[in-house]
């Protein structure tokens, strides 16, 4: 009797066997209830096709496969945790810091050496009313990324299986797509800044800031509860109680386009890493996927609700401060059309006039680890490649004058 039983168990858990199946409990599946006619993953790409092979030309194909095919991530170093022992293992595994190993010996003194052109068309810059003389960004080498080789796809172990987390509860690493740190490098974070991050889940750039370890008071938020618990959890596996504490940080949950009205000319640094279509994920994943039919007037949305968020940074930064907008998203309108859009309502109904900060020498300073879009018309922008499969990541940076 008991082996009977355990017979029964092990059929139960043994899937697609219908030949065993008992007629009775067959189900056939119903397409009109539990299955879309055209998934949102097919929309999303033909929505692609359509605009990005006009956008990027001959790139386009080469960009499509890269999207379809699993992405490459970084493993961010936690620097509040052991990490002799994480970097060790991850050396040995051939990974590399791309961060302070990114190009080669004295790269980084060659970007920042004199004469060294800031823009390939400065005409385009220009053409916004926005000049180029403004200082590139210095990187916090002290931030910590390791990435495979070109090329490699072997993947990364999860950081609570591959490390346990040390005497204080830390965990070593963070996992995340590699391109999402120059966001937090390009910031150029110094010490005793005050940072706003104002969309702030599920936390990767969050944390990446943290590591600079020179911010005097970081102030996170996110205008979806759920996101916003997550990211909690994030900060408390990586750092440390004391520097979560009312005096050194500030989690809020307040719609992120009301931020000039709470906080005006407040902050030293401001990331605005806005909520898009998020390409990568709408062509690989339907839960969640922004181009399912029902969402339709939200994805429209997206560009207004971007400049919103953008305008809001940019009147929370103080004047002399700067502001980094970012997007995971290929797309011109809600790269750099939101860009022009936010600089010129700053400009006629706040007064507010900007700078476009140069970020030509960190796409300089990182070509051999991910492929940026040549000559791009403002800010920089990563494309996924088969070689480097990271991105896609947007990034412009705005200087506050008045």
């Amino acid at each position: 009797m008991a082996a009977l039983m355990d017979t029964r168990i092990l059929l139960r858990k043994i899937k697609d066997l219908r030949c065993l199946t008992p007629r009775r409990n067959r189900v056939k599946a119903k397409w009109a209830g539990s299955q879309p006619k055209y998934p949102a993953t097919n929309l999303a790409l033909q929505n692609f096709d359509a605009t990005y092979s006009l956008q990027l030309g001959e790139q386009w194909p080469s960009v499509r496969v890269s999207m379809l095919c699993e992405p490459k991530y970084g493993a961010l170093v936690n620097n509040f945790s052991t990490t002799e022992g994480v970097i060790a293992d991850l050396q040995s595994q051939g990974c590399r810091d791309f961060v302070c190993q990114p190009v080669g010996v004295g790269a980084l003194e060659r970007l920042q050496a004199p004469g060294f052109p800031l823009h390939d068309n400065p005409s385009t810059l220009e053409s916004v009313g926005v000049s180029q003389d403004v200082a590139p960004p210095r990187l916090r080498t002290n931030i910590k990324c390791f990435v495979f080789p070109g090329g490699d796809i072997s993947r990364f172990k999860p950081s609570s299986l591959f490390h346990q987390p040390d005497l204080y509860g830390m965990l070593g690493y963070y996992l995340m797509d590699a391109a999402s740190i120059l966001p937090a490098l390009a910031l150029d974070v110094q010490e005793g800044h005050s940072v706003l991050d104002v969309c702030a889940a599920p936390g990767g750039k969050t944390l990446a800031l943290l590591q600079t370890q020179a911010i005097r008071f970081l102030c996170v938020n996110d205008i979806s509860v759920s996101r916003t618990y997550r990211l909690q959890r994030v900060l408390n596996s990586y750092v440390p109680k004391e520097l979560l504490t009312e005096e050194r940080m500030r989690i809020t949950s307040f719609d992120g386009r009301k931020w000039g009205e709470i906080e005006r000319d407040t902050f030293d640094r401001v990331l605005v890493d806005v909520p898009c279509t998020t390409d990568r994920h709408s062509v690989m994943e339907d839960e969640n996927n922004i181009f399912k039919r029902a969402r339709t007037k939200e994805r429209q949305r997206l560009p207004q609700l971007q400049t919103e968020l953008l305008l809001a940074g940019i009147e929370a930064v103080r004047p002399g401060g700067q502001v980094l907008y970012s997007t995971c998203s290929l797309s011109q309108l809600q790269n750099e059309y939101v860009v022009e859009r936010a600089m010129h309502l700053a400009r006629e109904e706040h007064g507010i006039s900007l700078q476009v900060v140069d970020l030509r020498p960190i796409t300089r300073l990182f070509k051999e680890t991910f492929h940026f879009a040549p000559d791009p018309h403002l800010g920089q922008l990563v494309l996924p490649h088969l070689t480097a499969n990271f991105g896609p990541i947007y990034m412009c940076k705005l200087q506050r004058l008045s």
